[in-house]
């Protein structure tokens, strides 16, 4: 894979820096901040990032420069993650946030590259087209971001081709290992357990990945936002999770009282004129057989008891009268009403603004008003679009500065490119253009 030692070392330094700090284009400097250090700082200099820890304990230690707390809470925030994705609601708008996320600019790009160097701007072109193949695993590796938090890559990598694939890793065997070098506080490593999950988040098997891959081995994309899941991300879906389980409780309810309580039932009266009160329920019941018969299954045995029925919601009422009342007659009983809809309506509304996606793209609302994109209905919406691609262009430039290192450009010529996706919405960039005419109007004037 590498040659000697020499460029091993030279890549696991460059990506345990913090920050890295580049002279891009003569005498332009220009710094990647990939594990987001200028925000939320190291992971043991943060004290918000072992919250979950206190949450179970009294005491705020961190094994393997990681929070306890939220190793124990991962496994079960997926679980619940992986229910929100079987909900038409969530899946929707994960869907959407990965297409907004990824369109295409005017000459038909997802991702455009550009580099002072033309060299570097070919070789990266190529790389992220034709290796990495944005226009198709992109929306993937985005949608699975925003659904767990976190995407972690395993590049496959060799020295003189670079960087030549990108190996998805499931969410619950990987283990992101900060402050394991009492000397530098910036290194970061992987640790992999396959035992921790059968398959991998996109449903193929890892087996013999039980191993520690360096930080400049592994892409980790990761919604950035709130410091109590430092060191990873926060699932877009986190603040509906509560109402999740909430809606889906009043919907289970709506659906039993309809299957059960709702229908109308046949009700049954016999006259049982002068017959002795012992002969009435003997008599009742040879009516009740002829009438229906709900045969029991022995699951023991494998046959039918039929002189056993079972009696449920769904059974008829038969009642005996006597005295005035001569007439054999069948009334219908009404089901009851349910008036929980109230309920379920608020709870949805609750939800669909904790997904923050606008109602008319999920076909709950009626307001398209012509508009050919999401977010030319909401401005809102399009900044969130963007913070998710700033997170994801991060990443790509990590990739790609390791592609350059692996190819053996020089330090100065790493850093010497810009990546772009496509704005979300062009309202936006209408605005900015406007605001930018009217400032220089202005100053003319």
């Amino acid at each position: 894979m590498y040659p000697d030692k020499t460029i091993k070392s030279r890549l696991k330094a460059l990506f345990s820096s913090g920050t890295i700090v580049r002279r891009s284009g003569g005498k332009t400097l220009k710094v990647s901040d990939f594990d987001a250090v200028a925000a939320f700082g190291t992971l043991q200099n943060n004290t918000l990032s072992d919250r979950f820890t206190r949450l179970y304990n009294n005491t705020s230690i961190n094994q393997n420069g990681s929070g306890v707390g939220i190793q124990v809470t991962r496994p079960q925030l997926y679980v619940d993650y992986e229910a929100m994705d079987t909900d038409a609601l969530c899946s929707k708008a994960l869907d959407i946030l990965s297409e907004e996320a990824t369109q295409k600019n005017e000459i038909g790009e997802v991702l455009s590259v550009r580099s002072s160097n033309e060299n570097i701007q070919a070789e990266l072109y190529n790389f992220y087209n034709n290796i990495l193949d944005i226009e198709s695993n992109l929306p993937a590796w985005i949608r699975n971001m925003c659904k767990y938090g976190d995407t972690f890559l395993a590049l496959d990598m060799e020295w003189g081709m670079g960087v030549y694939g990108a190996t998805p890793l499931s969410v619950y065997s990987v283990t992101r290992e900060e402050a394991l070098d009492a000397n530098n506080q910036n290194y970061i490593r992987f640790a992999i357990n396959s035992s921790a999950v059968s398959t991998s988040a996109y449903g193929s098997p890892q087996k013999g990945l039980d191993t520690s891959l360096e930080n400049f081995q592994v892409a980790h994309f990761r919604l950035i936002g709130d410091a109590n899941f430092m060191p990873y991300g926060r699932s877009w879906l986190e603040p509906g999770r509560k109402v999740f389980k909430q809606y889906i409780l009043l919907k289970d309810a709506a659906i039993l009282h309809r299957v059960m309580r709702a229908p109308e039932k046949r009700v049954f009266y016999y006259n049982v004129g002068n017959l002795p009160s012992n002969e009435v329920e003997p008599f009742m019941q040879k009516q009740i057989n002829q009438a229906k018969k709900a045969p029991l299954f022995d699951q023991k045995t494998g046959n039918y008891n039929l002189k056993y029925s079972m009696m449920n919601m769904l059974d008829d009422f038969h009642i005996p009268v006597r005295n005035n009342d001569t007439t054999t007659r069948i009334d219908t009983a009404k089901g009851l009403d349910y008036a929980g809809m109230d309920d379920i309506y608020f709870f949805q509304n609750e939800l669909l603004a904790a997904l923050g996606v606008p109602k008319a793209f999920l076909n709950y609302s009626d307001e398209l008003n012509g508009k050919s994109t999401l977010s030319g209905l909401a401005m809102n919406f399009s900044k969130s679009i963007e913070k998710i691609q700033r997170v994801v262009i991060k990443q790509l430039e990590k990739m790609g500065q390791v592609h350059l290192a692996m190819l053996d450009y020089d330090d100065s010529d790493l850093a010497n490119f810009k990546l772009k996706l496509t704005t979300p919405s062009t309202l936006v960039e209408q605005e900015k253009i406007a605001l930018f005419l009217t400032s220089v109007d202005t100053k003319i004037e």
